[in-house]
């Protein structure tokens, strides 16, 4: 495999522009290869939120599957990928990742990642958190998921909601062993 393979998967939470933008910045390189599964409730929200036809983000991806085709290449552990981002992560996708809930296939692609000890990074997107809420993104962390909520870091200086959610990504590219200039390490 000449290309890395990249899972993205948007679920139903605000905040659908990491994904999109995350689409956006892997459309830019052709040493990834993107695979999108966009939940059927994160249609709604991007036609709420992103004002964007579906069909538009789904053509920043390299190939894009229907939610509920759980034939689909990335619902096998056999189809080799670098892992998974899911961006945002709602809180009923997050419960379904920690209690191996694949009834979709944005929950079987990451169940998959989880089983064959790929790298799963959960964009999760809600506050305030309650306590089931911390006790399913610990058991998704005990079974191997990163949890890494869209949190910015103000160190690098943003200028933008662009800039912050560029940040944000680029720590999740870089989570997934993607090298990337979208964020700004810390040089103490």
């Amino acid at each position: 495999m000449d290309s890395k393979r990249l899972v993205v998967g948007i679920s139903g939470a605000s905040g659908v522009v990491y994904g999109i933008r995350l689409l956006e910045h892997l459309a830019e390189r052709p040493d990834i290869e993107t695979h999108l599964v966009v939940s059927r409730a994160a249609g709604l929200v991007i036609a709420h939120e992103a004002n964007r036809p579906l069909g538009e983000i789904e053509g920043l991806a390299d190939v894009a599957y229907r939610p509920d085709d759980l034939a689909a290449p990335i619902a096998s552990g056999s189809f080799p990928t670098a892992g998974m981002v899911i961006a945002p992560c709602s809180i009923k996708t997050l419960s379904a990742v920690a209690n191996s809930y694949a009834a979709n296939l944005l929950r079987r692609a990451a169940d998959v990642t989880l089983k064959e000890r790929r790298r799963l990074v959960l964009l999760v997107r809600e506050t305030p958190l309650h306590l089931g809420h911390l006790r399913l993104m610990a058991q998704a962390s005990e079974i191997g998921a990163t949890i890494l909520p869209p949190i910015p870091a103000f160190y690098g200086h943003p200028h933008t909601i662009a800039d912050l959610i560029d940040e944000t990504l680029g720590r999740v590219l870089s989570h997934l062993g993607v090298e990337n200039d979208l964020y700004t390490q810390w040089k103490g």
